[in-house]
């Protein structure tokens, strides 16, 4: 008999927030029972002040960094989003890292939260020094307004974290892009401007893929579609990690993660890709 597989993070939480029959009733009956705190607007609304807490975000750090502090502010890590996003299901994020990638001293993971989704961790990334300069771009899902933030992981074990408020909805029930199923997994990487060796260069990874939430509903046959979409994203340059990157449906259709490298010489930059239905799918590029 097979040994039942240990839930990542991603599904547990997933697990346990489907089993509501009406999400935002489940969320609203948590921050109830939380009383009025601090982070708490005038009337018991969530505060929209760019660096407030929230009844999610305070239960999910508890799950996370349990026992470990949290320095708030940008001395590190910087976190730019709009304030009003026009289409919930494609907000762009850019992660900004003020610390360089030292061996002694660097960022060793990434954390993307989005507070108010159904599944608020959308990305989780394992960092490098090979990247160079811990700077990311991608687009997440926004289902209701809600704080976005990122945390910063040193090597050292500090964590600093940044935030903003955004002003948008409907990001995980959008109807979805079926125009291109025939190109599920396809991964293309690019790099911007001439190889030059020893020094970080910006990339790009794009997987085609619907990335599925399970809140769409099928226009055709109003059903909900199932959930389908990518897990993971590793790429490497001429066989050295350069990052892994953990991913949940937070993040928009055809995910695509902006990103340095350091090349030390020629070689093959590459990502290997995983889905939730364990579909695997390679992008390569030759550089040099």
């Amino acid at each position: 008999m097979k040994a039942p597989r240990s839930l990542s993070f991603f599904e547990a939480a997933r697990r346990r927030l489907t089993m509501a029959s009406d999400r935002r009733r489940f969320l609203a009956g948590l921050a109830a029972t939380a009383g009025v705190p601090a982070w708490a607007a005038p009337g018991g609304l969530p505060s929209a002040e760019h660096d407030a807490s929230s009844p999610e975000w305070e239960r999910l750090t508890r799950a996370l960094f349990a026992g470990r502090a949290l320095r708030q502010g940008q001395a590190v890590v910087q976190l730019a989003a709009p304030l009003r996003a026009a289409y919930g299901a494609s907000v762009p994020v850019k992660v900004t890292s003020k610390l360089p990638q030292r061996p002694d001293l660097h960022v060793r993971k990434l954390y993307l939260v989005v507070d108010k989704n159904p599944s608020p961790l959308a990305a989780v990334l394992d960092l490098t020094t090979e990247v160079g300069q811990a700077d990311f771009e991608t687009r997440l899902r926004v289902d209701e307004y809600s704080h976005v933030r990122v945390v910063s992981e040193l090597s050292n074990g500090e964590l600093h974290t940044d935030s903003r408020y955004v002003k948008t909805s409907g990001g995980c029930s959008a109807p979805p892009n079926r125009d291109a199923l025939h190109l599920i997994g396809k991964t293309v990487l690019r790099v911007n401007g001439e190889l030059r060796i020893g020094q970080p260069m910006p990339a790009d990874v794009t997987v085609v893929h619907p990335n599925d939430t399970g809140f769409e509903l099928n226009q055709v046959t109003v059903m909900f579609i199932p959930p389908h979409f990518v897990r993971s994203i590793r790429v490497s340059y001429a066989q050295r990690k350069v990052f892994d990157a953990e991913l949940d449906f937070s993040v928009s259709e055809n995910p695509t993660l902006r990103f340095h490298f350091v090349p030390h010489g020629r070689g093959e930059l590459r990502a290997e890709v995983t889905d939730s239905k364990d579909g695997q799918y390679v992008g390569t590029l030759a550089l040099g």
